[in-house]
């Protein structure tokens, strides 16, 4: 997945929360972003574009990198470049449900919710394979139905809402490996690569001049709920032609018949592929839907939802390359 090229952040920052935004207007800051997201972190450009697909799908995200690569400030720059309200959750093993959801308080005399971190726009889920399965099991709802219940009373949360959740894929003492069902609630699982020389040799020299990950004072909000708005809508308008949806489903089905999986991709992860594609499509600045754009967002979003058999993985396959030989093998529409 290559991102699109970057159109140069504006002086400033408009509020157009208020008013209708264009499609081209909204395309215009959300690729923006990716160019300010990068002030603070430097050489992540295809996950930054990831996020800002998910942002426009409604859907969530699972950041996976070896510690040290910036996963954790990658959502914390993208949370600042955002008119969005946005919280942070350190999953630990003690943490419990009510501490994400929120609970009843007795105060006088009378119960009331207290609401948890998780009603807000952009929920950081730092390591969240360090919380056991009941507490990760908390977020299913938030993620699935948009809304928290608690005590019978279901509660709805804020429009947009995003959980970007990160885990470490080396260290596995202490850990809680998300189950299926959870997995297949991220639209996109996105691996956070270690940068190449060149941009460490970046990341070194902003730290030798004096910069501070810790305030990210410097970035401007470039993109706001209205530009996402006027962005989903204008997704949802890219028109697909019956050979590419065919071509989606034909990705999918094949999944499902190789013999490295034990498990293919779901209907829902056909239609994750589609939402992510018109996506990748509109930010790429066309209306319609290519075989290339299906192409493009197949690794982020199905490399999750597929289940490489154990003999298989003995044998050094991984879902990547499956995947890879799954596009390979099915027939493109011309």
């Amino acid at each position: 997945m290559t991102a699109p090229r970057t159109t140069p952040a504006r002086k400033a920052a408009p509020r157009r929360t208020t008013k209708a935004v264009s499609s081209d207007a909204a395309r215009e800051s959300l690729i923006a972003l990716r160019g300010e997201v990068g002030k603070a972190v430097i050489g992540q450009d295809a996950t930054v574009t990831g996020l800002v697909i998910a942002l426009l799908c409604r859907g969530h995200v699972l950041l996976e990198g070896v510690p040290g690569v910036a996963k954790t400030l990658l959502v914390r720059a993208l949370a600042a470049s955002l008119q969005l309200e946005t919280k942070r959750v350190q999953f630990t093993p003690d943490l419990m449900p009510g501490d994400i959801t929120g609970s009843l308080v007795y105060t006088s005399g009378s119960f009331e919710f207290r609401p948890g971190p998780v009603f807000t726009n952009l929920l950081l889920a730092d390591e969240i394979n360090r919380t056991p399965p009941k507490t990760q099991a908390s977020l299913l709802e938030a993620m699935e139905e948009r809304q928290v219940s608690v005590d019978g009373t279901p509660r709805p949360l804020p429009d947009p809402f995003v959980v970007c959740a990160t885990q470490n894929p080396v260290e596995y003492e202490g850990t809680y490996p998300l189950p299926e069902a959870q997995l297949d609630r991220f639209l996109l699982k996105l691996t956070v690569p270690l940068p190449e020389r060149e941009d460490e040799v970046k990341v070194l020299a902003a730290h030798d001049s004096g910069f501070d990950p810790r305030d990210l004072s410097a970035l401007r909000p470039v993109a706001t709920a209205a530009d996402l708005a006027a962005g989903r809508a204008a997704v949802l308008a890219v028109t697909v032609s019956p050979e590419v949806l065919g071509y989606v489903v034909d990705v999918c089905r094949a999944t499902r018949t190789s013999p490295s999986l034990s498990l293919g991709v779901s209907p829902r992860g056909a239609t994750a592929l589609l939402s992510t594609a018109k996506a990748w499509a509109w930010l790429s600045g066309r209306d319609y839907l290519t075989p290339d754009d299906v192409k493009a967002l197949a690794r982020p979003t199905l490399r999750h939802r597929i289940s490489v058999r154990p003999e298989a993985e003995l044998e050094g396959v991984t879902p990547d390359g499956v995947l890879d030989g799954v596009l390979a093998s099915v027939p493109v529409p011309r």
